[in-house]
């Protein structure tokens, strides 16, 4: 299983690759479906961010995230209703 520190990395490189997507391969399973969803209260420069992997479903959850310029497909509102903010988001494993 990869640590903390290893999707720690994952997601800096990939936040560093935004708005385009990253074929980056997941830290603990090799796949290249990595996920990362932004959610935020309206016009904000900052917020949370759900990073994980499609295929084995263990990522992290980082908090006070600055939002890069250009980034809007993968970003949600505080102010839509929770099943709508976390639609598309699965359950996944938090690595601590």
């Amino acid at each position: 299983m990869a640590t903390f520190n290893e999707w720690l990395t994952a997601y800096d490189i990939v936040y560093r690759e935004l708005p385009a997507t990253s074929s980056l391969a997941c830290p603990n399973c090799g796949h290249r479906t990595l996920r990362i969803i932004f959610t935020a209260p309206p016009a904000a420069e900052h917020g949370y961010v759900s990073f994980w992997c499609d295929t084995c479903l263990e990522g992290i959850y980082v908090s006070r995230a600055l939002i890069p310029d250009g980034v809007t497909v993968t970003a949600r509102s505080t102010g839509e209703p929770t099943e709508e903010r976390n639609r598309g988001i699965p359950e996944y494993r938090l690595v601590t």
